[in-house]
């Protein structure tokens, strides 16, 4: 049988990890693109996204993070790729597939936040924790959720699938699959119709403001 590398690893098994990563990138990109109509094209995302920069590095620190004499080194790459990016995502946080940041500047994702697949984040977001114990202490996010600009979500809350969350919005709270989430704090109620935008969500509530 060929083999790759020190260890011997197969040559198969090698081939399906990159083929795996090729994929997850892929994905990545598709999602982005259908997110973002200012991307000019795949190769524009690919050279100038900070939020795609930002995933893919946080896949790879992940995967270090599995490794505790690696720990450290994962803890080195999540601090140079804030650096380089404005996004800080403990390399402990597990996030899912198809995961996209817009502008991406000054997001930050704890250690035990946990993200589903198709999850869109705007800039500003925090999933942070309201603790200093070591336990689960971030928020967990479901499928298809939509967290606009500048939101908060802090504590060990679970946000369901197919959630929107409202620009400057702070969640302390579950928030129930199909709600939208506004205000400070945030208020959860169920769309007018189907695919209602949060920001527009605000103006029909104006008192949120307050």
């Amino acid at each position: 049988m060929l083999t790759s590398g020190k260890k011997g690893m197969p040559f198969a098994r090698l081939r399906s990890r990159v083929q795996r990563a090729a994929a997850s990138v892929r994905g990545d990109v598709d999602a982005a693109i259908a997110r973002d109509p200012a991307a000019a094209s795949r190769a524009d995302l690919v050279l100038n996204s900070p939020g795609l920069h930002a995933i893919w590095s946080h896949r790879v620190a992940h995967k270090l993070w599995q490794r505790p004499h690696l720990k450290p080194v994962a803890r080195t790459l999540s601090t140079l790729t804030r650096a380089a990016t404005g996004v800080e995502i403990h390399p402990g946080a597990t996030i899912g597939k198809r995961f996209f940041i817009d502008h991406g500047m000054g997001v930050v994702i704890g250690e035990t936040a946990e993200v589903g697949d198709d999850v869109m984040l705007y800039h500003g977001v925090t999933l942070g924790g309201r603790t200093l114990a070591r336990v689960k202490r971030h928020p967990t996010v479901g499928d298809r959720v939509t967290i606009g600009a500048g939101a908060r979500i802090l504590g060990a809350v679970e946000v369901g699938d197919d959630v929107q969350i409202g620009a400057n919005s702070v969640v302390v709270k579950d928030v129930p699959a199909g709600a939208i989430a506004t205000g400070v704090p945030a208020i959860v109620r169920f769309p007018g119709h189907p695919g209602e935008d949060p920001y527009e969500a605000l103006f029909s509530e104006p008192a949120l403001f307050i």
